[in-house]
């Protein structure tokens, strides 16, 4: 990369990592790859689903341009003295697979990739919990669609809500989450106690054309821990 270039993405890694280091009181690579704008975020929700095989897959650069990025984060973090970190980032399915970074699947990129730099003015608790956010599988996201005339790319069939795979809209019945009971929204008390006491859970959502985004209708509980939470009042 031509030295005017160099520096010029060294500026732009430089600022989104300070930004996201005051925001957040660490740095992901993610971070910094969507706010260069290498990454989309709705592609970043793609991976994080496990709809895509890999994250360079759906970045528009070069992956020798993103290694220069990653070396520029890593040199920066190392002078501001920023304790390293590797998390452990997992597909929003309920196999949870480990998610790719790398088209090579290099295991040294993958740990550049999961690395986060966390900065040391934060207490020993607050460090924890951080690492432990980063390495917490996400939420599972069912989506209730707006309209009924989908078919599983798995089985043929529809229904009241879906899952996105990389291969399109799954049932319930397909990824195994068909024995979930719903709980709508509007109960805040019932809904946490329901979501401790089940082992597994996801999220309903709904896009509102109104507001254009995807909004929060309930969650999915397993039966037993609906009624338990129901008996304790």
């Amino acid at each position: 990369m031509a030295s005017d270039n160099r520096s010029k993405l060294h500026d732009r890694v430089i600022k989104v990592a300070e930004e996201a280091l005051a925001e957040n009181g660490y740095v992901a690579p993610v971070d910094v790859l969507t706010g260069v704008r290498w990454l989309p975020p709705s592609m970043l929700r793609a991976w994080r689903q496990g709809r895509v095989p890999c994250l360079e897959q759906v970045m528009n650069v070069k992956p020798s341009r993103i290694l220069e990025a990653l070396e520029m984060l890593r040199a920066w973090a190392n002078q501001r003295g920023l304790q390293p970190s590797v998390a452990v980032y997992v597909a929003r399915t309920p196999e949870r697979p480990h998610l790719r970074f790398g088209k090579s699947g290099n295991a040294d990129l993958e740990k550049d990739y999961c690395t986060h730099f966390i900065s040391p003015a934060l207490s020993e608790k607050k460090r924890a919990a951080l690492i432990e956010k980063a390495s917490h599988p996400p939420e599972l996201v069912v989506v209730s669609p707006l309209k009924h005339d989908w078919k599983c790319h798995r089985c043929g069939k529809t229904g009241d809500l879906l899952m996105m795979e990389e291969g399109g809209p799954a049932c319930l019945s397909c990824v195994g989450l068909d024995d979930l009971e719903y709980l709508p929204r509007g109960d805040a008390n019932l809904t946490r106690k329901a979501k401790a006491k089940s082992t597994r859970h996801a999220v309903v959502v709904r896009f509102s054309r109104a507001r254009k985004r995807y909004e929060r209708q309930g969650l999915l509980v397993e039966a037993q821990a609906l009624k338990e939470a129901q008996e304790d009042g």
